[in-house]
């Protein structure tokens, strides 16, 4: 019954397969997110976030309207590239954040400077994130006053920007920066984000495209914040097969192809995420990612406090985990040392090891990685002196991250 849709890939924003709105309601109202009933699909991430900026601009622009049409001088301005119809506003994004390669994308992307080296980008601000130390429980006070400095930083640039002529018409955010070093922040952060963007009027993006799908011990990770406002947005791929973004009926354009390429996504990738969510139901896949991820993590816990000269600041949700070494050339190392033992782990940030299993990966796997990685880490000794030391974990997060997250040097001889 799909072999026209694997056969023949339709072009879904002009002519859709007949069945398509009934199959693509019946797949992702399984995984919608709590109060966003609209859905958008796309090819991949970046193209997720770009077509969300473009939503929230129009968004914006047809409060600012007042619901009315266009007027003739913003269709003949937006021709030349001028306001009013190509106004001058922004998308407020945080350091360390990655949101995608493309144009719109790369200027709310602060993770690695090879990501936009080159790149002519837009003037759009970025605000801070919190730089945490861990374990959580032993630096409370000081993560508290971390995560304030930064609220009340968004906050001026909120109150500046919003009272100029290029105002913010929205702002996005990871869960847990996936690409700058796994860093995360506490629920109570998030929530009170959300309300001051929505205080200043801006619309609020979550970008869940690496987070999304169930890693975190919830399908969605931004379902641990327990917001009582959803975002505005949320955008999705990866280990949902198929791209897109969930939104809130008032960011749905009036005009028809605002929102529009050839695909508009790929219904063959919609077979696939049908079968996935119906095994992530069968076996409880999602409880076992947040079970299976605290033995993970209580482990390297373990590892870490062995190897206090090589690791340190154990963190995540669920399966979604890193922990950090001590030094850019000890993580590759380690990075090395692993994947010769047969687990491909990766590099993000300056420091972090980072860890992404399937979620397959049960709890006989964590602990055979747990006994790969203790044996590693009895072999490895450090290259070099320690760049940051879990009294002084400031260091842990240096002003420019590394480049070599994704080349990963020593690992690739």
């Amino acid at each position: 019954e799909n072999i026209s849709l694997l056969a023949n890939r339709p072009a879904l924003g002009v002519l859709p397969p007949m069945d398509w709105g009934d199959d693509l309601a019946k797949v992702l109202e399984q995984a919608a997110p709590t109060g966003l009933s609209d859905v958008t699909t796309m090819a991949c991430g970046s193209c997720a976030n770009e077509n969300a900026f473009k939503a929230v601009f129009i968004a914006w622009m047809t409060r600012v309207r007042n619901g009315n049409p266009p007027t003739e001088e913003d269709l003949e301005s937006c021709m030349l590239n001028q306001a009013p119809g190509c106004p001058q506003l922004s998308i407020l994004s945080f350091y360390g954040a990655f949101h995608g390669r493309t144009m719109g994308c790369l200027a709310t992307t602060r993770s690695k400077p090879i990501h936009k080296l080159d790149v002519p980008h837009l003037d759009w601000p970025m605000a801070p994130f919190p730089q945490l130390w861990y374990p959580l429980d032993q630096h409370a006070d000081r993560n508290a006053a971390e995560e304030q400095r930064c609220l009340d930083e968004t906050r001026k640039i909120l109150e500046e920007k919003q009272n100029s002529n290029t105002p913010i018409a929205g702002a996005i955010i990871e869960p847990i920066q996936a690409e700058g070093g796994d860093n995360g922040a506490s629920p109570d952060f998030f929530r009170k984000l959300r309300a001051l963007i929505k205080e200043y009027d801006a619309f609020f993006i979550v970008d869940e495209v690496q987070t999304g799908g169930g890693t975190t011990g919830k399908f969605w990770a931004h379902e641990h914040w327990e917001l009582d406002d959803p975002p505005d947005i949320v955008s999705f791929a990866k280990k949902l097969q198929i791209g897109g973004y969930f939104s809130k009926p008032e960011m749905r354009p009036k005009e028809a192809y605002r929102i529009f390429n050839t695909w508009m996504g790929d219904p063959s990738k919609m077979l696939m995420l049908k079968v996935i969510l119906e095994e992530y139901k069968q076996n409880h896949l999602v409880e076992n990612a947040g079970i299976t991820g605290q033995m993970l993590r209580d482990g390297m816990e373990v590892i870490s406090r062995e190897y206090p000269n090589l690791l340190g600041r154990v963190r995540g949700q669920g399966t979604f985990s890193a922990v950090s070494a001590c030094n850019v050339a000890t993580r590759d190392k380690l990075i090395h040392e692993l994947r010769q033992k047969g687990v491909e782990a990766g590099g993000s940030g300056s420091y972090t090891i980072r860890l992404r299993p399937s979620m397959v990966f049960m709890p006989e796997h964590a602990a055979e990685f747990l006994d790969i990685f203790a044996n590693v880490c009895a072999t490895t000794e450090p290259i070099g002196a320690p760049a940051w030391k879990p009294e002084t974990q400031q260091a842990a997060h240096p002003p420019t991250p590394a480049d070599n997250a994704e080349s990963q040097a020593i690992g690739h001889t």
